[in-house]
């Protein structure tokens, strides 16, 4: 149906589709399209976001209200535009790995994990142990690090400025390790497909050991800071009520389905990277609302500094990459001033003693590896649940399809539920307790 458009018409310039009526609104005449209500009832329609600090920037909601109580809470995404999904199709298997580190960009590990489990499911290789085990150690010092922004923007966005500035102040630590061991602070492309770009250099395990040190008392500090605090109670107690059978409905995994008391959690119940040969517990909640959720994440970041601990005691000398040539990135990484790259015995071969050596290295760097035709999907846990990687490969030397399930795309589903019938300042913390990140949102 056009569109048409009648001043005497209090609905001006609408039409209907199948989502319901559409309006465009001009600005002279949001009073009569969106700000009254065609029975008479008081009625005032707030964009909330794209610039509020709960919505990080690139995420809209459009909430009704009456009063200060929100009826009907609309969420308006696709702000980033980044295409991640679209881009890794040309590029090879390997190249993949950069562009999907950017999507959650507070868990750029996880994605690399999922995407790299996918690819090497599809080629049929079991990645040496001492890769594993490395994968599991960077993994839950990335989960803290996640967590510790969610902290901190929770703080933040009730008012609490002390606890967004003491939860950087703790996340600088782990991104100081994850850049000694990486080369970067974010966006990491370090899990490869087949394994890891490099060992972890020397002294990256003292550092780590004494993070595990110093960790435990900043996390008492947290609750001591926050947890007993009554004003904290308040804003988060009974806000953003969501149940057990409100998450399984809307496919709402992570922190916010064991706030409901499900101790669902995919290193449990479906393990990888021998999760289940670690000894750490799943942190649940009963109470259904914000401040289960921030109990449950920080009792998250207590089980992950126990299972960085394990990881440390269990590495045994190895290879961190596969055996085979074919798969294997042909040169030794190394981290030099500039960031990660070959290692200057590898260059030394390549350039003066061996062209069969050059011609390898140059054809697995630009053309890539096969991947036998066929599809997967692979989920594991991250901070904000089961992020998801469907991966197909038509036999070529580039994915022919990588669509991701995203925790945050999937949760973000739960606002309206969580915000309608509630107040608007609730709202705030009911975005925050879901933690969304855009980027895995808008991907």
């Amino acid at each position: 149906m056009s569109t048409t458009y009648n001043p005497n018409d209090p609905y001006a310039g609408s039409r209907e589709t199948t989502e319901g009526r559409v309006y465009t609104v001009t600005g002279g005449d949001w009073d009569l399209t969106l700000g009254a209500d065609p029975h008479g009832a008081e009625r005032l329609v707030v964009n909330m976001g794209p610039q509020h600090p709960s919505t990080h920037g690139v995420l809209r909601l459009v909430l009704d209200l009456e009063g200060e109580t929100v009826t009907k809470a609309r969420v308006v995404i696709g702000y980033l535009h980044t295409g991640i999904e679209k881009n890794t199709e040309y590029r090879n298997w390997v190249q993949g790995t950069t562009f999907v580190t950017r999507m959650d960009y507070l868990a750029p590990l996880f994605n690399e994990a999922g995407y790299c489990m996918a690819v090497e499911k599809l080629l049929g290789v079991e990645i040496p142990q001492r890769a594993a085990t490395i994968r599991v150690l960077v993994m839950e010092l990335n989960r803290i690090a996640s967590h510790l922004v969610a902290l901190a923007t929770f703080g933040m966005e009730m008012g609490a400025l002390t606890g967004m500035t003491n939860g950087f102040r703790e996340r600088e630590m782990v991104l100081d390790l994850l850049e000694e061991i990486t080369g970067l602070r974010m966006n990491h492309a370090y899990i490869r497909p087949g394994g890891l770009a490099q060992d972890l250099p020397e002294g990256a395990v003292g550092h780590i050991r004494e993070f595990l040190e110093v960790m435990p008392k900043r996390v008492a500090d947290f609750h001591r800071l926050l947890t007993g605090q009554p004003i904290w109670q308040n804003r988060l107690k009974d806000a953003g009520y969501l149940d057990l059978t409100g998450c399984v409905a809307l496919g709402v995994t992570g922190p916010i389905l064991r706030a409901t008391g499900l101790a669902w959690d995919l290193r449990k119940v479906e393990p990888y990277l021998g999760y289940d040969t670690y000894d750490f517990e799943v942190p649940t909640a009963d109470t259904c609302d914000a401040w289960g959720r921030y109990l449950v994440r920080m009792a998250e970041v207590n089980e992950s500094l126990k299972l960085i601990a394990q990881a440390l005691d269990r590495l045994e000398p190895g290879p961190v990459m596969v055996e085979d040539k074919k798969i294997a990135w042909p040169a030794q990484l190394s981290l030099g001033p500039d960031g990660m790259g070959n290692s200057l015995d590898h260059v030394r071969h390549i350039m003066g003693q061996s062209m069969e050596a050059l011609i390898h290295h140059f054809k697995l760097v630009t053309e890539g590896f096969r991947v036998p035709a066929g599809q997967v999907y692979v989920p594991i846990e991250s901070p904000r649940g089961e992020l998801g990687y469907h991966v197909v490969s038509d036999g070529s030397t580039r994915p022919w399809r990588v669509h991701v399930r995203d925790p945050s795309f999937v949760n973000l589903q739960a606002t309206a539920v969580m915000s309608e019938g509630g107040m608007i300042a609730d709202v705030i913390a009911a975005i925050a307790s879901i933690d969304p990140v855009m980027g895995g949102v808008d991907r």
